[in-house]
């Protein structure tokens, strides 16, 4: 069974995606460099990341990791999986600044890591990137854009292009300089030239909206 590997040659990707996509390759000149994500050799818990993730969902990073302290006190973990969630009710969670939805969705996650279908990191390096998103989505609260930030961000996978991510088609529509954004699935067919190393483009795609945008400190992508 094939393993896959954590990480990628972000030197290789910068080369061929220079020479494979000239209007790409423009603004990785302007851009410089993007450096190997530091995560892509640590180990972690892919429970513990999607609880996260859920928590973060539609507040800003500084509410978000506010009641994500609260959590972990009420716990008694720094770890978010199926027993430290269980030494809390859902009034005492509740209590942290979870909002129902996402207490049902932390809930549901440990239901599943506890029968096994969360697959773990080991499991996860035998696994492609459609095996792994088919396995976390029927999860309460998890979508496919969550599962692609932890295969880009946290797993290294070379090859994810997120097209429903807001900021990857403002990026596409800066790069080609259109008047309105490419849908979906058209973003799709365009970003067939970035393969193998889609993810790196979409490292650029972020940056160069964030240009495009007048960002002068790139927007947070993903939560730790």
């Amino acid at each position: 069974m094939p393993r896959h590997a954590r990480g990628f040659d972000v030197d290789a990707a910068h080369e061929y995606l220079s020479r494979r996509d000239r209007k790409l390759g423009k603004w990785m000149q302007v851009i410089g460099p993007i450096a190997a994500d530091p995560r892509w050799r640590k180990p972690f818990d892919p429970v513990d990341a999607l609880a996260r993730a859920i928590l973060y969902q539609q507040l800003s990073g500084k509410a978000a990791a506010t009641i994500v302290g609260r959590v972990e006190t009420a716990i008694g973990s720094d770890r978010f999986h199926c027993d430290t969630l269980a030494r809390c009710d859902d009034a005492a969670i509740r209590a942290c600044g979870v909002s129902g939805n996402k207490l049902l969705a932390l809930r549901d996650l440990a239901v599943r890591e506890a029968s096994g279908q969360i697959p773990t990191l080991r499991q996860m390096a035998t696994l492609d990137n459609d095996a792994i998103i088919a396995a976390l989505v029927p999860t309460r609260g998890i979508g496919r854009w969550t599962v692609e930030m932890m295969l880009m961000f946290r797993l290294g996978r070379p090859d994810v292009l997120p097209v429903d991510d807001l900021g990857i088609r403002k990026g596409a529509q800066a790069v080609d300089k259109a008047d309105d954004m490419l849908a979906p699935k058209a973003l799709l067919d365009r970003g067939e030239r970035w393969g193998p190393y889609r993810t790196y483009a979409s490292f650029y795609l972020w940056r160069i909206a964030d240009a495009a945008g007048g960002q002068k400190v790139a927007v947070k992508r993903s939560q730790e």
